[in-house]
């Protein structure tokens, strides 16, 4: 969907926020340079909008986004502002060089947000946000708008605010889980009855937290009752336990298109590279066990597992480490480890291994795996040299005998 605000059916936009929301992360933080490697990534990777940064909050965001809107061409470039005219303003002036832009403006509008943190009534908050969503779309054509804790907001109160941007021209409603509240079927429930009650043309998108790891199960039930665009972050960084992981929704529209009957346009060769360069950039790793790009995600250990894998990969892998761009080894030799995956594992190294041979040096290995977590190629190679080693010697002092 190249540089086009509205989806096709059956198309799911992804705006990826790694370089705003994700930053926020503890120890996330980037500088322009990184994030202008991060965003030429993101453009190889094919994600439709990329949210550079929050250009009011400081000089160098401001610079970080104005450098992604000369520099990246084929996404659209969106920045955040608060509803606050100066915000917005910012925002303009920052995304001024992009070929396609959107501002993406926020509000709050649960009662514990507008009476603790803004001071505010309903009805200010309704005006506010109206008023300058109109001031943003005089800006720029493309308005996003984020009703913040949308999840723990009076239902009636957030459909009035949203059916009030849409008419003052907002073009995505944008419906954030703000701090990881809700349940995959509640989540769905609450974006297919806002479809129903806000009238307009607009597309309606899904903003996860994953604070009870539920982050890519809403965004998902989100699509399922509609929603055609997700809010998500690379590696799933993000505040607290971070964002919908952006590897995860697309793997999982992908391989389960029967379920979601869902596209996007990602490369999804590109995931397991932008995950390493954000790793390697952030000097942050995701743990050995995530899904998608974690490096166990297509390790298999287990002999009963490792055997099917040889004989079928599809016995064991819904998906290959090829087809996210991983060249990874697919089997990982410890002590749950089978005959069939360390003979596999000789003839890769080249080691001619008889029949005869096969029990003696797996009862070496199964010794060695109790001793150490992962038996490495070099274990193999010394196993084999050592066990040959007493047969050469017998034969050699038979020769000289004779």
């Amino acid at each position: 969907m190249e540089n086009d605000v509205k989806p096709s059916a059956g198309h799911v936009l992804v705006f990826d926020t790694t370089l705003r929301d994700g930053e926020q992360s503890p120890g996330c933080s980037m500088n322009t340079a990184e994030k202008l490697l991060i965003a030429r990534q993101l453009e190889r990777l094919g994600v439709d909008i990329i949210e550079a940064g929050f250009p009011i909050a400081s000089v160098g965001d401001f610079e970080a986004v104005q450098r992604i809107a000369q520099e990246v061409h084929r996404p659209r470039i969106a920045a955040l502002a608060r509803c606050v005219h100066n915000d917005i303003e910012t925002a303009a002036r920052a995304l001024a060089p992009a070929r396609h832009s959107r501002i993406h403006t926020f509000l709050a509008t649960s009662d514990i947000h507008l009476t603790y943190k803004l001071k505010i009534t309903r009805d200010d908050a309704l005006r506010s946000a109206a008023e300058c969503v109109a001031y943003a779309r005089s800006l720029v054509e493309d308005i996003q708008f984020s009703p913040e804790d949308a999840t723990r907001s009076d239902v009636g109160f957030l459909c009035e605010v949203l059916q009030a941007v849409v008419e003052a021209g907002a073009t995505t409603l944008n419906i954030p889980d703000t701090v990881g509240y809700s349940a995959p079927d509640e989540y769905g429930r609450l974006i297919r009855h806002i479809r129903q009650a806000v009238k307009g043309d607009y597309v309606i998108s899904a903003h996860c937290h994953n604070d009870l790891g539920l982050a890519v199960a809403n965004s998902l039930a989100a699509v399922s009752n509609g929603a055609r665009q997700v809010e998500c972050t690379i590696n799933g960084i993000g505040e607290r336990a971070g964002n919908a992981a952006l590897e995860e929704i697309v793997m999982a529209m992908h391989v389960r298109q029967d379920l979601f009957g869902a596209t996007c346009s990602v490369d999804r060769a590109q995931l397991y590279p932008a995950s390493q360069l954000l790793s390697h950039t952030l000097g942050f790793n995701v743990q050995p066990n995530k899904a998608i790009v974690g490096r166990n995600a297509f390790a298999h250990e287990a002999g009963i597992h490792q055997h099917g894998v040889l004989s079928n990969p599809l016995c064991y892998e819904i998906m290959t480490p090829e087809s996210v761009g991983m060249p990874q080894d697919r089997l990982v030799l410890g002590k749950h480890s089978g005959r069939h995956a360390l003979i596999h594992r000789f003839n890769e190294l080249g080691l001619d291994v008889a029949s005869h041979e096969v029990d003696a040096l797996y009862t070496r290995f199964t010794h060695l795996a109790d001793r150490k977590k992962k038996v490495y190629d070099q274990d193999l190679i010394s196993m084999v040299l050592t066990h040959r080693a007493p047969v050469e010697k017998s034969v050699n002092v038979a020769a000289r005998q004779q």
